[in-house]
């Protein structure tokens, strides 16, 4: 089984994946589909892009800026205005923001100002919500914040923090020049909690080096006393040719397949005695958070920023590399600050590539991120959606299933195709089996495992 699942593969944050995006889609593209799109007042979700950190992480694959130099920032953020107000000429101002994150890179690298100042631009172009229903959520490095930043960051409206914990274990952070101890991130909590945000969330990685399943246990540990609404339990992909960040990391320090699958099996059972439930895709939640009631009601969405209760129609996207998604189509900025800045200064969006969705596309999206948020989905139910017949459609598809279904990691019942308790483990294999864009770029993805 082991062999056999342990393929690479994508996270499906997005169907098709940002790989197949091209740059026939670019700025004038963007432009146009946005001023000719039907008029809309429905709600919507920001994602801002704050590409910049002090200090590299060596496990790191996001798009980032590694600088102690602040006033990269301050032009950053002038650049990341300009750029707003290109993109709410095309925004109704009936339109709600009822889902905000910023993420990064490390947005708690901007400082009290700054913050302060991104927030009030976002309210001066978009029209910012107060609802209590409201997602505004912000990715933290404990390293980079002290409590006054936590009570700031409630002030600005956040009502949502999302904090990179990784793994407590000293040598572990040592070896991927990660060092934060378990005392400063206790204050942390104690002042979020204090200041009430709706949820806090940990994020943790397994498959890092020198980790074993003694180690993740006092990792775990020390997580439940802190007690975070939810936990994302992230594989760790050692992917060195792509990211030139891992080539510090000794791969023989990188746990191999069968010993990250023990410490997914060790996280799984420690945070399910706990309490907690296993949504799906190495997500936690606690019993009574909004998204455990959504895997139950089949309400749960997903987006590139993960599982969510209030996703809007349409994700826009500001800063570097930032990626905004809608109905049928992907649009991805550039992605190095100077690039960026200059089309900006241009006065046009600074999109670089991007992807129209066929009918096809728009199918094969629906059935993963049924599989993804709700552990399953109805053949019929979901074709008559699409005006097509599923089993004639992706017929090759569905009987692909059969030997996965023989393994244990789903069942038939009927037109409904569910995924077992074991086939959340590998519920990316399952979505694979629908992917058609998939085999030409695999080796690019991490591993399922």
């Amino acid at each position: 089984m082991l062999q056999k699942y342990d393929v690479p593969g994508p996270r499906y944050t997005s169907y098709p994946t940002a790989l197949q995006f091209t740059e026939s889609f670019d700025d004038r593209a963007w432009e146009t589909y946005l001023r000719e799109r039907p008029p809309t007042v429905a709600p919507l979700s920001l994602y801002v892009h704050i590409p910049f950190c002090r200090d590299i992480c060596y496990y790191c694959g996001c798009n980032k800026i590694v600088t102690r130099d602040v006033s990269r920032a301050d032009r950053y953020l002038d650049s990341l205005t300009r750029e707003m107000a290109l993109l709410a000429r095309h925004v109704d101002r009936r339109r709600r923001i009822t889902q905000l994150h910023w993420g990064g890179g490390t947005p708690s690298f901007l400082d009290n100002a700054g913050m302060t100042r991104l927030m009030h631009d976002l309210a001066v172009h978009f029209s910012l919500n107060d609802a209590p229903q409201r997602e505004y959520s912000i990715e933290i490095d404990p390293r980079t914040v002290d409590v006054g930043t936590i009570a700031l960051l409630k002030g600005l409206g956040f009502n949502r923090l999302s904090l990179g914990i990784q793994d407590f274990d000293p040598a572990v952070q040592r070896a991927v020049n990660r060092e934060q101890p378990f005392s400063m991130v206790e204050p942390l909590m104690s002042a979020a909690r204090s200041h009430r945000f709706d949820s806090i969330s940990f994020d943790l990685i397994y498959g890092l080096p020198r980790q074993s399943t003694g180690t993740m246990r006092e990792t775990l540990e020390k997580v439940l006393r802190l007690s975070p609404d939810r936990i994302s339990c992230y594989s760790y992909a050692h992917l060195p040719r792509q990211f030139s960040s891992q080539r510090s990391i000794d791969r023989l320090d990188v746990p191999d397949a069968e010993a990250k699958l023990g410490l997914l099996h060790t996280i799984i059972d420690t945070l399910v005695d706990a309490g907690y439930v296993y949504v799906g895709m190495d997500h936690f939640v606690k019993p009574g958070n909004e998204l455990a009631k959504a895997l139950e009601d089949g309400t749960l969405q997903r987006n590139f920023q993960g599982y969510s209760t209030h996703l809007a129609p349409e994700l826009l996207g500001l800063g570097v590399s930032a990626i905004s998604s809608t109905g049928d189509v992907y649009c991805q900025n550039l992605k190095t600050q100077d690039a960026w800045e200059a089309r900006i200064a241009a006065g046009r969006l600074p999109a670089q590539r991007g992807l129209v969705l066929s009918a096809d596309d728009r199918l094969r999206r629906d059935v993963i991120m049924q599989l993804i948020c709700r552990m399953g989905f109805d053949i019929e139910e979901t074709g008559s959606r699409h005006g097509v017949d599923l089993e004639q459609t992706l017929g090759s598809e569905l009987a692909r299933l059969a030997p996965m279904e023989a393994d244990g990691l789903l069942q038939r019942r009927g037109t409904r195709i569910e995924v077992t308790p074991t086939g959340r483990l590998l519920v990316r294999n399952i979505c694979m089996v629908f992917d058609a864009w998939l085999a030409p770029e695999r080796e690019r993805f991490s591993r399922t495992i």
